[in-house]
């Protein structure tokens, strides 16, 4: 099959700014232990952001980005306040009643095109494999930092044993609102990648599934795995287009596999482990502060 660099770019692009948006989900659910299923209302008030942002006041692309990162990880501080604090599945409920409640409210304003959708200015900066690549690489490097510090050693915590965390002066409930907020501004700088490259957005895009498959791409990567993530986002986003030739089929074989990998490696395919890729960086991090002490 004869592929054009077009296409495969534009697979590329997908899966970066699926990557985006995983990455902080992986934050959240991988090294914090909170499910999310409302993940798609961060990115569609990072979509709507970046675009108004760009369409109705001329910001720079990445001014716009900046913009939907930090409005989303505001909606997070404030949705993050009344939930948090709840347990187990009562906070997936809770963030899965937030996504839809997003998605219908953009649906309802009329000034934002409602249902019909918002299209942005054809003059905007078109998101490129280039903005996607940087983007996710400085996502990645403060990914690292973070989790390989002590901040990320006190998520950890968290994440296996709460009380214990209390017990010994961890405050759970600042690291659960950071993580949240960090988790939302990565969802939200991913919405702005994907407004920009369409450059169109509809409710629609945004419905529950969406944030379903990013919780799928968390865990066929590897809770707490950042090199999972990567892995995940990269593979599932390529697996349907890669089974095209299968029609509507594909979604079938690719429920399959996915449920195989589940069942084969319970644990995601990197079951929490890291490439040595990540292993050197983090010694290069390591020896760094050690000069500096």
């Amino acid at each position: 099959m004869n592929l054009s660099w077009y296409y495969i770019s534009g697979i590329l692009i997908f899966a970066g700014i699926n990557l985006m948006a995983v990455q902080g989900l992986s934050l959240l659910t991988g090294f914090t232990g909170l499910f999310s299923f409302g993940h798609a209302g961060f990115m569609s008030i990072g979509a709507y952001t970046a675009a108004i942002v760009t369409s109705w006041l001329g910001a720079p692309f990445y001014v716009s980005l900046l913009s939907a990162g930090l409005f989303a990880g505001l909606i997070s501080l404030i949705i993050g306040r009344l939930t948090l604090k709840l347990k187990g599945d009562y906070f997936v409920i809770a963030t899965l009643g937030f996504g839809e409640s997003v998605r219908l409210l953009f649906a309802f304003l009329e000034s934002i095109g409602g249902a019909r959708g918002f299209t942005i200015a054809t003059s905007a900066h078109h998101t490129s494999l280039f903005d996607v690549v940087l983007v996710n690489a400085i996502g990645l490097i403060v990914m690292v930092n973070l989790i390989h510090s002590k901040h990320g050693r006190n998520l950890k915590a968290i994440r296996e044993e709460e009380l214990a965390s209390r017990v010994i002066g961890i405050d759970v409930f600042k690291y659960k609102m950071s993580s949240f907020f960090i988790s939302a501004f990565y969802a939200g700088v991913a919405g702005g990648l994907f407004a920009h490259y369409l450059l169109f957005i509809q409710p629609a895009m945004f419905q529950l599934i969406k944030s379903t498959e990013l919780t799928i791409m968390v865990i066929f990567g590897g809770l707490g795995s950042i090199t999972g993530s990567v892995i995940g986002a990269i593979l599932l986003t390529a697996l349907p287009e890669m089974l095209r030739f299968l029609n509507v089929w594909r979604f079938v074989i690719y429920g399959i596999l996915v449920i195989l990998i589940m069942i084969l490696r319970p644990k995601g395919l990197m079951g929490g482990q890291e490439l040595r890729l990540i292993s050197w960086t983090r010694r290069l991090i390591s020896k760094r502060k050690g000069g500096q002490a």
